[in-house]
């Protein structure tokens, strides 16, 4: 998920300094590397014709903890299917231990033709880390809080089910970029005079997790902790805003950071982001760079000392100004590397995932298929 957090602070200092209410508030493992042309399916798979002796058939992922009524949402679902001229779908619920990737690894082995994972964006993550690298692409069904894979793929996103469908049922196959973010990961050998290399570092075991949108470091990811499902249930993505005034002054921590191999001017931040597309609610772009299939990473640094550098934040995000600042540096690369000097809370598309005191990033280009709107 987009950086919900740094979206809700931006909008809600804006706000503030032109004297809007803040009423707002209570409205509304590693996949293969996927290369050019092999992961796209032959659209004959999707089209009558060869397999014209079966129904074609999607697998949807369901996320129960997003619904009232499980069975009326399957039943619509089935009733979409039908009027598309598709199999009732194989339905999986997802488990506190299995928030997506083996259901989506059964869906593949039942031979579906499509695999759609229904809920927010960490049940799409989850689903990804199966997908990524196979010829079977993803349809989104989003029902989440932040839904931003979704907006940035133009998905329809409503109570009603089926326009989403119908997106992932008929339209075009597009292959996007998987990141990838490893915790404290082991330490590259030293060499000696000679370039031998001495013995290995030892470290603790690489835990490495996959991200669609953004993952960050800092005050991001302990917003992320620090909102309520509950909040969230009640009011949506404005339950960041809450939390984002409580934390605004979050002590900045010093950054040590490199990209592809460069080292980079040491900052002290109050986050680091690290983003595989741009856009966030309402079209407001963090990253006008960003593009989901440019086999590249957009790495932001966020350094305000004062509200007045917030302030220079939000003028520049809102204003979609490619200019940046001390308070705000954009980046491009495909490996990026953090080093910080204690552990800080880390988030991937909005899920809190522990505390590390370094980050390896990486990207593996087109890795993924989904399905977007068009012929």
């Amino acid at each position: 998920m987009s950086d919900w957090t740094l979206l809700a602070l931006v909008i809600a200092l804006s706000l503030a300094l032109i004297g809007v209410a803040v009423g707002l508030v209570l409205a509304g493992p590693g996949a293969a590397r996927a290369r050019h042309g092999r992961t796209r399916p032959q659209r004959s798979s999707f089209r009558r014709g060869e397999r014209e002796e079966r129904e074609r058939r999607a697998a949807v992922i369901i996320n129960p903890t997003k619904f009232d009524d499980v069975a009326r949402v399957r039943a619509e679902l089935t009733t979409a299917s039908a009027d598309l001229g598709w199999a009732e779908p194989l339905f999986i619920e997802t488990t506190v231990d299995d928030p997506g990737t083996g259901q989506a690894r059964q869906a593949l082995e039942e031979g579906v033709d499509l695999v759609c994972p229904l809920g927010g964006d960490g049940t799409i993550r989850a689903v990804a880390v199966a997908l990524a690298g196979t010829r079977t692409p993803m349809g989104l069904l989003p029902k989440g809080t932040g839904n931003l894979l979704a907006r940035n793929l133009d998905i329809p996103m409503g109570a009603d089910l089926a326009p989403a469908l119908r997106v992932a049922c008929t339209g075009r196959n597009k292959a996007i970029d998987v990141a990838w973010l490893e915790l404290d990961p082991a330490e590259e050998p030293a060499t000696d005079d000679s370039g031998q290399a001495e013995e290995p570092v030892e470290g603790p075991p690489v835990q490495r997790h996959p991200f669609l949108v953004m993952a960050g470091m800092g005050f991001d990811a302990a917003i992320m902790g620090g909102t309520s499902e509950e909040l969230k249930a009640r009011v949506g993505w404005t339950a960041y805003f809450v939390t984002g005034f409580r934390s605004i002054f979050i002590k900045r921590f010093r950054v040590r950071w490199s990209i592809d191999g460069a080292d980079q001017r040491t900052v002290s931040a109050r986050t680091i982001l690290f983003g595989n597309c741009g856009t966030l609610t309402g079209g407001i772009q963090l990253i006008p760079s960003a593009r989901l299939d440019d086999g590249q990473l957009d790495g932001v640094v966020v350094a305000p000392k004062t509200l007045i550098g917030w302030g220079s934040v939000a003028v520049r995000v809102l204003g979609r100004s490619e200019k940046d600042g001390n308070e705000l540096i954009r980046t491009s690369g495909s490996v990026y590397t953090v080093a910080v000097d204690e552990p800080h809370p880390v988030q991937v598309d909005g899920d809190v995932i522990g505390e590390a005191s370094r980050l390896r990033v990486t990207v593996d280009p087109q890795a993924l298929i989904v399905r977007v709107a068009g012929a």
